[in-house]
């Protein structure tokens, strides 16, 4: 009978639902195939197998990969990947910079440390919107669930108010809150529906300041001499 390897165990908070998660490395079979659900380039298929392989991994009872904000399974994913393949993963980058009217265009490779990936949240968010005097919407991060939802639809309006209506807490008129896991998805998207565009702008600002995956990349093009200061956010960014 062969021997059995002891795989290690980590551990780190997710930072916005700040569970605490118990993990091991991710095994070679588990590699293959989200390796194989990359070169696929299918979005569905690559959910598929995030969501399988941190479901195998995770060592802490309890939780649900799927109702977890979609940024703390990035963040869980990243730090997954880190422990299992490598903490550095290289990087190439285009410089854009203009010289003498033409675009440089040189390659730019540098490294990152996945591990000193951050999320970044913005001092002015708020989750509570203020839509008249007395309606206030309570809205939640995006959970992972809805990623299988938004892959169903066919338009960035339709995505748009997928995500607003899985998103909604909960309602207050300032009398009684009505909580949306007490209401159907049809009553809340009738709801949403009803709302003014100014009303409904209030709530887009809240999705356009979410929670994100971000490290800066200052890097000096080899060619030209232009110093730049990048900005990667969101997970497929720091696999390119």
């Amino acid at each position: 009978m062969l021997p059995k390897i002891d795989a290690p165990v980590y551990e780190l908070e997710l930072p916005l639902s700040k569970k605490q998660i118990r993990f091991r490395p991710f095994l070679v079979k588990e590699q293959k195939n989200l390796m194989m659900a990359m070169e696929a380039d299918d979005k569905d298929t690559i959910e598929r197998n995030i969501k399988q392989v941190l479901h195998n991994c995770t060592l802490t009872e309890g939780v649900d990969i799927e109702k977890l904000p979609i940024v703390d399974v990035e963040y869980y994913f990243i730090q997954l990947r880190a422990r299992s393949v490598g903490e550095l993963v290289e990087n190439t980058y285009v410089c854009n910079n203009m010289v003498d009217g033409v675009e440089c265009g040189n390659k730019m490779k540098t490294t990152l440390n996945l591990l000193d990936v951050n999320v970044t949240l913005d001092p002015n968010y708020s989750n509570k919107i203020q839509i008249t005097d007395k309606l206030t919407i309570g809205l939640k991060y995006p959970e992972f669930s809805s990623i299988e939802k938004i892959l169903k639809k066919e338009s960035a309006v339709e995505v748009a108010f997928q995500l607003v209506v899985d998103s909604i807490e909960y309602i207050y008129d300032g009398e009684q809150y009505y909580y949306a896991s007490e209401s159907s998805p049809e009553e809340l998207q009738q709801f949403i529906e009803s709302l003014n565009a100014a009303q409904f702008e209030k709530i887009e600002e809240f999705f356009e300041h979410l929670p994100k995956l971000n490290k800066k990349i200052e890097i000096k093009c080899s060619k030209c001499g232009y110093d730049h200061s990048i900005d990667v956010e969101g997970l497929e960014s720091f696999f390119v």
